[in-house]
């Protein structure tokens, strides 16, 4: 997020020019450009197959896997605005598009983002909130209903909207060494008094270090409820390993995404507050800590990319969605439908095949039904 990286509007611009050679500046810009084009790739990919999968899923239509889209849509916006600029500062020193309509760009590029990972993370709350509710009481009704998740998704766009509505005011177009930058004009838009490292760290705290020890947390005692739950009665050979094989997977689900949150977010967070407090920057920046900027910076836009594989890691029905849309080509629905027969247990040790057809034709009502595909 801008808001948590506002020390870009500072630091642009500003790089020692004895950091690289001429020969060496080429290939550093070459490579960034690779990342970036990579992370835009990945992100875009993954964030669209989980919102189409989820669309021609209708099993998966379910609270937890719209909070999972509601994720990647927003994490689909951050690539789309976020990343095309970063190229364009490679390139170029100055904002490209003059007058009105870069004067809203301005405004509209950096609000954007930081929409975009505020309602990312509220998603990702909500996502541990559900699958703390479905491991610690199991048998009461869920946190999130569905009538919440319709008040809950729009409502993560409206708060993230509000809190960045600053931005419409704050940021501005102005002359930087004979070019246009744009430029963070804080105590401009809202006078001496107000101070825009106070809204950083105000939204730095709600948007990332809170939900971040709350997922903690949260992740924490699902670990602590999955080791010491038991099942009731004898446990069978099979129960056993399905308990265990579950165990580990809801274990390695809540590591992977505690773990991706707080590797892509605290590099950038430790250096915003080394900046804002502790370096002296009047003198200009070593080297160094420009280059850990770059990579602070990169890993905390690459969590749009790492959400979407962590689903795609962990979760089998994403799996086998997107290899059924990639080897069936959108023509799975119509094979299943007509090859797709119903089967009557009538004995224990024999399947008698009907069709649905027959059994409305007779009359007849079974107890038992397999849906067996011959895909």
């Amino acid at each position: 997020m801008s808001a948590y990286s506002n020390t870009t509007h500072v630091l642009n611009g500003t790089k020692p020019s004895h950091c690289s050679s001429p020969g060496n500046l080429s290939a550093e810009k070459i490579g960034k450009t690779f990342a970036y084009c990579l992370l835009l790739t990945v992100s875009l990919a993954g964030n669209s197959f989980i919102g189409i999968l989820v669309y021609k899923t209708k099993t998966m239509r379910k609270t937890i896997n719209f909070m999972i889209v509601n994720m990647a849509m927003s994490d689909l916006v951050f690539p789309i605005f976020a990343l095309p600029l970063k190229l364009a500062e490679l390139y170029s020193d100055s904002w490209l598009i003059r007058g009105v309509p870069g004067e809203a760009l301005c405004k509209l590029v950096y609000f954007l983002q930081d929409i975009s990972t505020a309602v990312s993370v509220q998603s990702m709350v909500f996502i541990t909130v559900d699958r703390f509710g479905a491991v610690v009481f199991p048998l009461r009704s869920p946190l999130i209903t569905s009538k919440l998740c319709l008040i809950f998704i729009p409502a993560t766009w409206i708060v993230a909207s509000a809190v960045f509505t600053p931005y419409f005011f704050a940021l501005k177009l102005v002359e930087n060494r004979g070019g246009l930058t744009c430029a963070l004009r804080w105590k401009e838009a809202f006078g001496d008094s107000s101070s825009e490292v106070h809204f950083m760290l105000a939204v730095s705290a709600v948007f990332l270090y809170i939900p971040f020890v709350v997922m903690l947390i949260l992740y924490c005692i699902i670990i602590i409820k999955l080791r010491t739950e038991k099942l009731p009665g004898e446990q069978s050979l099979k129960a056993e390993k399905q308990h265990t094989k579950r165990q580990r997977s809801a274990l390695k689900m809540a590591v992977a995404i505690v773990l991706g949150f707080a590797i892509c977010w605290i590099p950038l967070s430790v250096f915003n507050i080394l900046y804002l407090f502790v370096w002296n920057t009047s003198t200009g920046l070593p080297c160094s800590i420009m280059h850990y900027h770059f990579i602070a910076s990169f890993t905390a836009r690459a969590n749009s990319a790492v959400n979407p594989c962590i689903c795609f890691t962990f979760s089998g029905n994403y799996r086998r969605g997107l290899k059924s849309l990639f080897n069936c080509s959108g023509g799975l629905k119509n094979i299943r439908k007509s090859h797709t027969e119903l089967y009557s247990i009538k004995s224990k040790d024999r399947l008698v095949p009907k069709t649905a057809n027959n059994y409305a034709a007779r009359g007849q009502k079974s107890n038992y039904f397999v849906m067996i595909s011959t895909v």
